[in-house]
């Protein structure tokens, strides 16, 4: 009798169905293909506004002169830049992702921008983060959980390297209000691949990131996820009507 063997675990990558070892290389290859464009991309895609979803993040953060604060998925660095400045000499920022492409746009923007001194660059998965319990104060992550393939274990390493009174700030794409939903289906599908294929080259790419989008949890299922994780206070903020949402939560 042939042996029975357990059936390959399976997630999504976007709408296709993919064994759970598969995603992060599929996701590893979709940030080198975009790395060079991110940016550029980010400004059209968004009209802008992904400035002001990541300003509103930085204002909820309330980083302090001399806390150590960890922006995961952090790319191309637009928040590390501004945390830099605010925890000062005796604070830390730590730039991670799992991406090295990323990285290494952030680490020239970051330089560029006069940044050094109080940043640690750090190539780290979101699922097992390589710092000890409670060791910052802020963690936020703007636009990467959606892509992780194990969203509980990634909170639940956030939760464990955050202090006591620390907070974490999840700043995501969601469910939008159900008068945007038509426009909004229209314009991922229809006009964010050819945007993709024009200046990135990478139709492909985009067009997984916005299947990425659908399937990500909306704004009560991921609160649910971060209470089930230990957080306590959580909460969210719904911006461009719910587009995009802000998800805050401490450990208490």
């Amino acid at each position: 009798m042939p042996e029975n063997k357990p059936a390959a675990e399976e997630t999504h990558f976007g709408y296709q169905t993919v064994p759970v070892e598969e995603k992060a290389d599929l996701v590893r290859g979709v940030f080198d293909s975009v790395a060079s464009k991110y940016d550029l991309m980010n400004d059209l895609m968004s009209g802008g506004l992904h400035r002001i979803w990541k300003r509103f993040t930085i204002g909820a953060a309330m980083v302090r002169p001399g806390h150590r604060v960890l922006d995961l998925a952090g790319g191309t660095g637009d928040l590390c830049r501004t945390f830099a400045r605010q925890v000062g000499t005796t604070g830390e920022v730590v730039l991670a992702d799992i991406n090295h492409a990323m990285l290494e746009q952030g680490r020239r923007r970051l330089v560029d921008a006069g940044v050094a001194g109080n940043l640690s660059i750090v190539q780290a998965d979101a699922e097992n983060l390589p710092f000890a319990d409670a060791s910052f104060d802020r963690v936020t992550m703007a636009f990467g959980l959606r892509n992780v393939t194990n969203k509980e274990a990634a909170l639940e390493s956030i939760y464990r390297v955050l202090k006591p009174a620390g907070k974490a700030l999840i700043l995501e794409f969601s469910r939008p209000m159900e008068a945007l939903k038509p426009v909004y289906d229209l314009y991922s599908f229809k006009v964010l691949p050819v945007l993709g294929k024009i200046i990135a080259q990478d139709a492909d790419s985009y067009r997984y990131l916005a299947e990425s989008i659908r399937m990500h949890p909306d704004q009560d299922s991921l609160k649910d996820m971060m209470q089930a994780a230990g957080f306590e206070r959580c909460h969210y903020h719904n911006l461009s009507g719910g587009i995009v949402a802000l998800h805050t939560a401490y450990r208490v």
